[in-house]
């Protein structure tokens, strides 16, 4: 069974045994604040797990599948005396693909539970535990001593949003190397070049699309008064902040890149034009010259030898014939 209990108190943290938590949690409402707090870490909800979120805490079964199925969008549901909230975190894959990480928590008095849903069997497990673990290395060094569990998770869900931050600041790094390419134009190879752009935008999309959600999220928790403490709403409308911040600076990243895109995309177009422009001007001066030949070669095939001097003068019309279409295309700006 894979949960791992753990105890917080104002002089570090401590393992306790799963069968501590009903005398943990067995305390009176507010002590959390003064004499520390539980935290639940379920690196993967299976049957044990399972059965410790519905018979110790009593969690509701909609909220527990939740934890067990994967969920394609974040959510809130705020219960009688807990709050229960998934996230996503951005992970880079193969081909340009970013996986959404999954963390649920159930947020309340004295207890915080930390879920990590379902994975991409593609992903990386360790990923998942990135968030919670940074935390918890703060709390065993003293850096962190958090007086609730809205503190606590405030915490969590903040090293989200710069792991958020950091995922476009790579993107950016990125997009600005791109940038130098188009416009030094040495584009070696430019297929594979559009492909990068257009992969990095959809790295851009994604994560601006996981911040964007996890606002609402937010900003709807910053309304349950009833659920949220007076002293941790503070807590909660930070981290509507910093999901805002995060999705501003992947908005202006993605703006900047599709105008990189779009500066290539037109540049290159402009070429193709101008170069059919040319090949046009080319087949109109030409044509006639190869209508004239073949159609005096049909004519006088039957000659038995070569009159340099008619050679000559169709030779010489031809000459003219291409002299005057080209100074007639550079009139009208073709050439």
């Amino acid at each position: 069974m894979a949960v791992d209990v753990r105890w917080v108190t104002a002089n570090g943290v401590e393992p306790r045994a799963v069968d501590d938590l009903k005398m943990l949690l067995d305390r009176e409402d507010g002590l959390d604040r003064e004499d520390g707090l539980v935290w639940v870490d379920i690196p993967a909800c299976d049957e044990g797990a399972t059965r410790v979120l519905s018979e110790v805490f009593g969690f509701h079964a909609l909220a527990i599948r939740d934890c067990v199925e994967r969920n394609y969008v974040p959510k809130v549901h705020a219960y009688r005396d807990h709050v229960f909230v998934a996230l996503h975190g951005p992970e880079r894959g193969k081909g340009g693909h970013v996986h959404y990480i999954e963390l649920d928590q159930f947020v309340g008095p004295g207890y915080l539970v930390t879920v990590h849903g379902p994975l991409n069997p593609a992903a990386d497990p360790e990923a998942a535990l990135r968030e919670t673990g940074a935390v918890l290395k703060r709390l065993e060094v003293g850096r962190l001593h958090p007086s609730s569990s809205f503190e606590l998770s405030h915490a969590i869900v903040s090293t989200l949003a710069r792991h958020m931050e950091a995922f476009v600041g790579t993107l950016a790094y990125e997009v600005g190397l791109l940038e130098k390419q188009v416009m030094a134009d040495g584009l070696s190879e430019p297929e594979q070049s559009l492909e990068e752009m257009f992969r990095a935008r959809h790295g851009l999309i994604a994560v601006r699309h996981m911040a964007a959600l996890s606002r609402e999220i937010y900003g709807r928790m910053a309304t349950l008064t009833r659920a949220v403490p007076a002293d941790d709403q503070a807590f909660v409308a930070d981290i509507a902040d910093q999901f805002d911040r995060v999705r501003g600076v992947a908005d202006g990243e993605k703006e900047f890149l599709q105008a990189v895109i779009e500066f290539y995309q037109t540049r290159t177009e402009t070429k193709l034009t101008i170069a059919a422009e040319r090949l046009a001007v080319i087949a109109a001066v030409t044509l006639p010259i190869t209508a004239l030949s073949s159609i005096y070669g049909m004519n006088v095939i039957v000659n038995a030898r070569t009159d340099f001097v008619h050679l000559a003068v169709v030779l010489a019309v031809m000459v003219v014939i291409s002299a005057a279409l080209l100074r007639w295309a550079k009139r009208q700006g073709w050439w």
